[in-house]
């Protein structure tokens, strides 16, 4: 069994932002997050500490995304999803949160923990293709009306 100490050492190690908040009534504070999620969102440990996660979407609550990561807060279990966030200085980026359900049988309460990879890159990338697959099709219409009005399949 891998001792406290250790493992303490191993989760500030990740280069994944890694956060444990607790069920407190509505509310889920986040009681520890690790240093790569103070990197990750430009936040210091003080001004994280006991706030709920929702800072992070500055006001932008109605990403699909949320309605996954609502339904595991509210009912448990667990769910991977894709979302934005901001980080302190107002900019977004692309998180793929992972966010898993523990009940701890010793004090009976429930906490979360959710593992935060940024994923801006892949996402921007995935929203290029989706650009250059559009701009192809428009492309392929248009010489396809080329073809039609010239009367020729040749050019």
């Amino acid at each position: 069994m891998i001792n406290a100490k250790l493992m303490q050492l191993v989760i500030n190690a990740s280069n994944d932002g890694i956060v444990v908040a607790e069920r407190e009534g509505k509310d889920k504070p986040l009681i520890y997050v690790n240093p790569a999620f103070e990197r990750l969102t430009g936040y210091t440990l003080d001004e994280i500490l006991y706030q709920d996660c929702r800072f992070l979407q500055s006001g932008d609550r109605d990403q699909p995304a949320l309605m996954a990561i609502r339904d595991t807060l509210e009912s448990g279990g667990a769910c991977r999803e894709i979302l934005r966030n901001y980080r302190k200085d107002g900019s977004h980026f692309w998180n793929e949160l992972s966010l898993s359900t523990v009940y701890n049988q010793a004090d009976k309460q429930t906490y979360f923990v959710g593992v935060q990879k940024d994923v801006t890159q892949q996402v921007k990338a995935q929203q290029r293709v989706a650009q250059l697959e559009a701009e192809l099709a428009q492309v392929k219409a248009e010489l396809a009306a080329l073809r039609a009005t010239s009367g020729t399949n040749k050019i």
